[in-house]
């Protein structure tokens, strides 16, 4: 996805062929949205939509008591070069209301450099009229809690949280399968396109949590680095020769690469950047080095 803040990281770290001189900000992983649809690219079935397997074959390769229309997660990966803008995506209770849907989300930081920063939360004691008085004057910026994460580190973003991603980072993120985002602020520059980018201020300050007071990076215990109603992500490290698997044979599982190589049963080799999905059942995939993954579930 073409995005004013991206750059060519998926090139240099991840060794993508970019369809042009970009800038690239997204690339959208796993994704059965209407229009941007994942096509599984090897396996028993290559040339298949996500979309083909979710209506067709979704008891078979998922799992049972699956309901959702759609694949329920979207995946990304991020690369900031330049500043997102600052946003918030609607909590359920007034996503319907505002026309759009809900999308709680989390990050891992894939890389940081010196002096990156993540914008989420207020302020301690930033005022929603204060906040309102700085949208007049563009001054979003002074309002919002930044930290400086460290490559590694992940936090769970609910609806609702006022948030934006500083330069210098390359992101996963793991969704809600939603695309409802709400720009508040954009650091007064232009889009791709020459002219300003649309802000959604009304639709903004319905979303906000104005309790959300400087939230800090996740410090979570064991393995899991997040766990809501809608996703569970645990990270996982392998040593050559490892192997793993679904943690249960009647549920799928989604496997992201952050370093290292991982060899399926046909021999082929996976590599930092990739996803794959093991259906359910007994399905295992080695570690042909050492690697470390993070490995997605939907919560029963």
């Amino acid at each position: 996805m073409p995005r004013v803040w991206g750059g060519r990281s998926l090139e240099t770290l991840l060794g993508r062929k970019l369809p042009g001189p970009g800038p690239w900000g997204e690339s959208w992983e796993v994704s059965d949205r209407p229009t941007e649809q994942s096509v599984v690219s090897s396996g028993e079935w290559a040339g298949n939509s996500l979309h083909d397997l979710w209506a067709m074959r979704r008891e078979e390769i998922f799992g049972g008591n699956l309901k959702s229309e759609r694949f329920p997660l979207l995946m990304k990966i991020l690369d900031s070069r330049d500043h997102l803008s600052i946003q918030v995506h609607p909590p359920t209770q007034i996503a319907s209301l505002l026309g759009g849907s809900p999308k709680t989300e989390m990050w891992y930081i894939a890389r940081a450099l010196p002096g990156s920063k993540l914008y989420v939360g207020l302020k301690e004691g930033v005022t929603r009229g204060q906040f309102e008085q700085a949208i007049r004057s563009g001054s979003v910026e002074t309002m919002v809690h930044s930290v400086e994460p460290r490559a590694g580190q992940s936090i769970f973003v609910p609806s609702g949280r006022l948030h934006g991603i500083g330069a210098g980072m390359l992101i996963y993120e793991i969704q809600q399968n939603a695309d409802t985002t709400y720009r508040v602020f954009d650091w007064n520059r232009v889009g791709l396109d020459g002219q300003a980018r649309d802000l959604h201020v009304r639709e903004s300050l319905a979303s906000i949590d104005f309790t959300d007071y400087e939230p800090a990076m996740d410090q979570p215990e064991g393995q899991n680095l997040a766990t809501c109603q809608h996703f569970k992500v645990d990270y996982v490290e392998l040593q050559a020769g490892a192997e793993i698997g679904n943690p249960e044979p009647d549920r799928f599982s989604i496997i992201t690469i952050t370093s290292g190589t991982i060899r399926d049963n046909n021999g082929t080799i996976y590599s930092s950047g990739d996803f794959l999905l093991l259906p359910k059942g007994p399905v295992r995939v080695e570690a042909e080095k050492s690697t470390t993954l993070l490995q997605t579930t939907l919560p029963h």
